[in-house]
Parts: structure tokens; C-alpha cells; sequence
């Protein structure tokens, strides 16, 4: 009996290998399980080749980089955001020349055009702001008639501002830098200073002064950066060339990230104000003086066309010191990885915002055609 029943035991233990062999090899033959229209959407913009990316927004910041961590969108996309700042020693461009950060998206469109027109080789990819609210400003009771108003005038502002510069140069002024008096290389409490006390007639201020400027006894802001020139492009999103071509998955899912932080700002603004404030260490009236403005406008959109405008204003107005004329500005400015991004993020999360992406797709469209703004 003790013989049979080893026997049995033996037989018992080979049949439960052979079922679990069996069902090994079920598992391993068995059809892939077909992707839903959810998974064959979120498959299309492929993994991110790097997941951290690090990323220079200025002491001002940036409030979809803002919204996009608070609200989780990075992390739905795998990508974490790896914020460097700048200091006395190594300014944002700096700190991209270096390879000290990926991505910088807070110092203007002026300077990466002075560095592409030199030879170096950085491509723009998406924006920030496309208007700051950026106030012009004279001694209070001020009569303004327009920017025909800067000619033969003081004004406090730097020549690289290109939307001033423009604006002069559409009234009819060929030579834009002799038909006014620029005043540059002060800052805005200085400029503001210089009004007040009669030595200049106008001067630009920042927007972080828009709060000062409202408040103020003594100025009046006659009128607006952005209205000299609508969407003259501010800040651009811009990156090493070679970080572009070899990390374009990365890319698109930060730029879909910030399109929902996009979409919430805009419906959200009140609270988007809260949350920069917090995020910048400053008080909510004083981010409300400009991101409840209505001159102030962000958009994750290259504006190609504001792009190729402004070069060639710069280009007119010699601010290219150092021009390098083997330079195809069109070369620099990537908008295919912006629209597949806009295009997955309409498809994936478009019923969170569906009038958002449909104005922003149209935004696109209109300005990104190739072909400079007038």
C-alpha cells in the first residue's frame, strides 16, 4: 500500500506540473489583447525619450508650468519638470549655451534671434506669452494720439523691444532708431523715474511694473506694448537644436501638458492668479495687476509669423551686431512638433475644453503660415 501510494503521489505532483506548463504556454501563445481607441490615441505621440527636463522660466516663471504641476498634467504625460534659475553669473541663454538647462521659454524672442544670428544653432518650438502686459507710460495728463506720438520724443526703452521699433517704422519711418530719441539700458523703476521728472516723455515698463503704473499718482499708461503691435510675440519656447532632433516625443508631451494647463487657465484665471502667486512668492494683487490684464496673453502656440516679423525688424533695425548671413531664420522655427501635440491633445482631452482647442487649432492656422505678420 506504501508503494501505491508513492506512486499515486508521484503521479499527482506530474500531472500539476504538466497544467501549470500547460497554462504557461497558454498565457504566452495567447492574441495580444486589441487596443482600444483610448490606448491606440495615447500610443501616437510615442515615449518620451528623456522624462525630466530641465527648464529655465525666469524669476517671473510661467504660469502653465504652474498650472500643468499642480493639476498632475506632467505626470499624466511621464514628464517631470526640473525648474534651474538664472542668476548674475549665467543668464537663461547662458544656461542653454551650457546644456545647463533644456528649455528655456522666459527671455523674449530678441535674444534667441541675436544668438541665431550669430551662428548658434537653437530652434523654436512653442511660446509662453505671446503679449506681455507691458504698459507705456507718460506724465499724467498726457494726451496720446498714437505711437506716431515716440517720434522726435524720449523714450525710455530698449531698441530690442522690436515692437516699438515696428510700430515706428509703420508710421513711415525708414530709419526708426533716428526718428526717436531711445533712451536705453535703464530699468523700469529708473524709466519711471525719468517721467516723472520730466526728463524723458515716455517709457516702456515691464510686466511686473503694471501694478506700480495703475497705482501710481504721478503716470498714466497711455497704452500698451501690445497694442503698438497685436501679438508681437514675447516669449518663445525655445531649446538646443541637437535637444529638439533627439527628444521630439518628450517634447510634444510637455507641449500637450501645458495645453491643458492652457485651457484651465483660461477658464480658471482667478485661480490661476492664486496659484502663481504662490508659486512666485508674491501677492495675488500683484499678479492680478497684470494676468487679469487683458493685454497679457499666453499661448503655447511658435507664432511662426510674429517670429519671422520680428527678425526682420531686428535685421532692419541693425540689432544683429554680429550676423552670421549664412542664417535661414525658417530653419529655427519647428512647428510641426507644436501642431502634432495640439492635434493629440484635441483627440485625447478635447471634452475637457472642446471651444479651446477648436480656437486654438484656428489660432494655428492663422498664424503660423510662413509668412511674416505686417
Amino acid at each position: 500500500m506504501r508503494k501505491s501510494s508513492k506512486i499515486l503521489a508521484l503521479l499527482i505532483s506530474l500531472l500539476m506540473v504538466l497544467s501549470m506548463m500547460a497554462a504557461c504556454g497558454s498565457q504566452e501563445e495567447a492574441p495580444a489583447e486589441e487596443p482600444t481607441e483610448e490606448t491606440a490615441e495615447a500610443g501616437e505621440l510615442g515615449a518620451p525619450e528623456v522624462t525630466t527636463v530641465k527648464w529655465n522660466s525666469g524669476t517671473s516663471k510661467n504660469v502653465l508650468i504652474t498650472i500643468a504641476n499642480e493639476k498632475g498634467y506632467f505626470e499624466d504625460e511621464g514628464i517631470t519638470i526640473e525648474e534651474v534659475p538664472a542668476d548674475e553669473n549665467n543668464s537663461a541663454m547662458a544656461l542653454l549655451a551650457s546644456g545647463k538647462v533644456d528649455v528655456v521659454s522666459n527671455a523674449g524672442t530678441s535674444n534667441p534671434l541675436d544668438q541665431i544670428s550669430q551662428g548658434v544653432d537653437l530652434t523654436i518650438f512653442g511660446g509662453h506669452m505671446v503679449q506681455g502686459a507691458m504698459p507705456i507710460i507718460a506724465k499724467k495728463g498726457t494726451q496720446w494720439n498714437g505711437v506716431q506720438d515716440f517720434i522726435g520724443k524720449k523714450v525710455v526703452a530698449n531698441t530690442s523691444y522690436f515692437a516699438l521699433t515696428g510700430g515706428v517704422m509703420n508710421t513711415g519711418e525708414e530709419k526708426p532708431l533716428e526718428a526717436v530719441e531711445w533712451i536705453e539700458g535703464m530699468d523700469y523703476p529708473d524709466a519711471l523715474a525719468m517721467v516723472e521728472r520730466g526728463e524723458a516723455d515716455y517709457a516702456l515698463q515691464g510686466t511686473g511694473n503694471v501694478q506700480t503704473c495703475k497705482e501710481s499718482g504721478t503716470v498714466d499708461i497711455v497704452s500698451w506694448q501690445g497694442d503698438i503691435m497685436p501679438d508681437y510675440s514675447c516669449c518663445r519656447m525655445v531649446a538646443q537644436t541637437d535637444f529638439v532632433k533627439n527628444n521630439p516625443n518628450t517634447l510634444k508631451h510637455v507641449m500637450v501638458a501645458l495645453l491643458r494647463a492652457q485651457a484651465y487657465y483660461e477658464a480658471n484665471k482667478e485661480e490661476a492668479v492664486k496659484l502663481h502667486a504662490a508659486a512666485t512668492e508674491q501677492t495675488e494683487d500683484y499678479v492680478a495687476a497684470f494676468m487679469l490684464d487683458e493685454h497679457y496673453k499666453v499661448n503655447v502656440d511658435p507664432l511662426e509669423d510674429s517670429v519671422l516679423r520680428a527678425w526682420n525688424i531686428l535685421d532692419a533695425t541693425g540689432f544683429f551686431k554680429d550676423k552670421d548671413d549664412s542664417v535661414k531664420i525658417e530653419d529655427h522655427i519647428n512647428t510641426a512638433l507644436y501642431k502634432e501635440a495640439l492635434d493629440y491633445a484635441e483627440a485625447t482631452y478635447g471634452e475637457e475644453a472642446p471651444d479651446f482647442y477648436k480656437a486654438q487649432q484656428e489660432f494655428f492656422a492663422s498664424n503660423n503660415t510662413g509668412t511674416a505678420k505686417e
